[in-house]
């Protein structure tokens, strides 16, 4: 033989390993084995259902669902599994049985160019979980609140015709107002030397944050692309453009110039390398913002569209308002005179006068919070097969899990949407969650009570750590508009917007387009 025959010989049998290599791995040759769950790998070759998945998720997981049952196998080794019986149980396996990062650094690399370790992860959700719940989360909540009110009633100082009609596009107003005040709160301001330079810059940085938060809706917009890495050129172009205009502006440089920066940002940082601190400020302004402000959307759209709905939430907001009122008088005659016989300081923001929703009872507006992540909240649960484990349906069937494999949970099909728990699941009930009493309600899936009926944040070991902080803007979000703000639909005809179903499974879905709406301030 000669050398070039060696040569080309050789040369195809690599290309022949490489492809059969190929297609082992993202399994054109996996067998289905005996207790496993049925086996889906789509009708084209090497992408299987890839297409369909990520075109209309939704749509594609319910006709498997009626093909194969409540758990299935897609060709790239992903299960999905919709029986609302195994979920509790699920939770409460251990990270090195099902582990929860390999999804979580897919991201990180993907979107955001980090490698993060299964030690920083763990570090950061550790630091996570104490910054946004426990004693430190009604510190960050308040800040919050100041935020809002600031940046709400900013844009309403001008003077003259304070009290006219203001028109917008609710997701354009909401997108603004939530972006900015949580970027604030975390990221903090820029320092003003004396009183006129701050006068001055209001108008500019105001100006500055609102180019910001419409460079993130576009940035965005293109997540679920950057995370599949299926995107074209000339976004792809665009995207490395966004990322490049925020690591100039969370720069560590810049951002460290600010003033008021949160210490959970701060205490962040100091676990990374300098070089990979502006990186993850991306990450951080990302996973603070996006599904916060499309779920708040949702909730202030769907009080504008129902006003009996927009009528229960603001009484109650008003009786809450007379409440802190009454409070805020006994402490002035009562408890600060007390305070100064002790020659002890009562200032404003202290721990006496501090008054906020968390001491105050607003089952409605929870309820309705509630029913608004239900109803939009469509993140997957990821977890890796670290170790083979058997899984038992609500049937009685049992099915193997094999180690290496991805399992997806999909809690909106079979949890949020199941008309066993939630009767009429896809209507808005803002007191769904609540009973006449007051009480928050309980729910059942065949006769037995369930623990998970919701899980717009994840469950298990990972939960969402700033899950209490996103709910607290949404609720201090509404209690805001409602107690300062007449509104109303420019066009109260106009139906609710469908979903961008390019978002489904990444959490809280955003509306597929904006609708008009008008406000002033109340007198």
């Amino acid at each position: 033989m000669s050398l070039w025959e060696t040569v080309l010989c050789t040369f195809l049998a690599c290309l022949l390993a490489t492809l059969l290599g190929g297609l082992h791995q993202i399994g054109a040759f996996r067998k289905r084995k005996p207790k496993e769950p049925p086996l889906d790998k789509g009708f084209l070759p090497w992408l299987g259902h890839g297409l369909s998945f990520m075109r209309t998720t939704e749509e594609f997981l319910e006709r498997m669902r009626k093909k194969h049952g409540d758990i299935l196998l897609g060709g790239n080794y992903m299960r999905f599994l919709v029986d609302p019986s195994t979920y509790e149980p699920l939770m409460k396996v251990f990270k090195q049985v099902l582990g929860y990062n390999k999804f979580t650094s897919m991201v990180a690399r993907n979107v955001f160019g980090l490698h993060c370790t299964e030690s920083k992860l763990h570090s950061f959700k550790k630091i996570s979980d104490k910054y946004l719940g426990g004693k430190y989360l009604p510190v960050l909540n308040q800040e919050m609140m100041e935020k809002l009110k600031s940046v709400m009633l900013l844009s309403q100082d001008s003077g003259e015709g304070k009290r006219s009609w203001r028109q917008e596009g609710v997701l354009h107003f909401t997108y603004k107002t939530v972006f900015q005040a949580s970027f604030l709160t975390l990221f903090g301001n820029e320092p003003h030397k004396d009183v006129d330079s701050k006068e001055n810059a209001k108008e500019n940085e105001m100006t500055q944050r609102g180019n910001l938060s419409e460079n993130f809706e576009k940035f965005d917009h293109f997540f679920p692309h950057m995370v599949t890495g299926i995107i074209d050129p000339l976004n792809k172009k665009e995207t490395e453009r966004l990322k490049k205009y925020f690591w100039d502006i969370l720069s560590v440089e810049k951002l460290y110039q600010r003033d008021g920066i949160s210490n959970w940002i701060t205490e962040l940082n100091q676990q990374l390398t300098e070089k990979m601190r502006t990186q993850f400020q991306l990450l951080l302004l990302w996973v603070s913002q996006t599904n916060i402000v499309h779920a708040t959307s949702w909730i202030l759209l769907y009080l504008l569209k129902y006003p009996e709905v927009l009528k229960a939430v603001r009484e109650e907001v008003e009786r809450v308002i007379i409440i802190i009122i009454i409070i805020i008088i006994i402490i002035i005659i009562y408890i600060a005179p007390v305070l100064r016989e002790t020659a002890q300081e009562v200032v404003a923001g202290g721990p006496f006068i501090n008054v906020s929703l968390d001491m105050i009872k607003t089952p409605l507006l929870d309820s309705a919070t509630e029913e608004t992540l239900r109803l939009k909240g469509s993140g997957f649960i990821f977890r890796t097969v670290m170790q083979e484990m058997d899984i038992k349906m609500a049937d009685g069937k049992e099915y193997t899990l094999r180690k290496g494999d991805d399992l997806v949970l999909s809690p909106f099909l079979a949890l949020q949407t199941d008309p066993e728990i939630h009767p009429d699941p896809h209507t808005f009930k803002y007191d769904r969650f609540v009973t006449p009493d007051g009480i928050k309600k309980e729910f059942y899936k065949n006769g037995n009570k369930l623990k998970y009926y919701s899980m717009p944040f994840g469950g298990g070991t990972g939960l969402c750590p700033g899950r209490f902080f996103a709910v607290y803007e949404m609720k201090m979000f509404v209690f805001l508009m409602l107690a300062y703000f007449d509104m109303e639909l420019v066009n109260a005809e106009e139906e609710m917007p469908t979903i961008d179903i390019r978002r489904h499974g990444f959490g809280t879905v955003k509306p597929s387009h904006d609708v008009q709406f008008k406000h002033r301030l109340r007198v």
